[in-house]
């Protein structure tokens, strides 16, 4: 399916999917209100539940160098070069 017909799809699925809506609104108001307000309200906690599981799940990366010798130690073995103690 090329891109031009998935784009139409999506503009018409939303156009019906608008009239549907506001023909829902008009005719039950209260019930579609409350059934938008439960997604709306679900999916953002829903979101924030996904993020704090996935905050809680990874990994901690590893710790850092505590000093300035070991910092430069590893900007120089990460360029490749030899690091010799007796010439700092």
């Amino acid at each position: 399916m090329s891109d031009k017909t998935t784009g139409m799809i999506l503009l018409i699925g939303s156009i019906v999917g608008i009239i549907v809506y506001a023909y829902g609104l008009w005719f039950f108001a209260i019930p579609v209100l409350q059934i938008t307000a439960f997604i709306a309200v679900a999916t953002l906690l829903g979101l924030i539940g996904w993020i704090g599981y996935s905050i809680a799940t990874a990994s901690s990366p590893p710790p850092l160098p505590e000093t300035n010798e070991d910092l430069s130690n590893i900007d120089d073995k990460s360029e490749g070069k030899e690091v010799d103690k007796d010439e700092s």
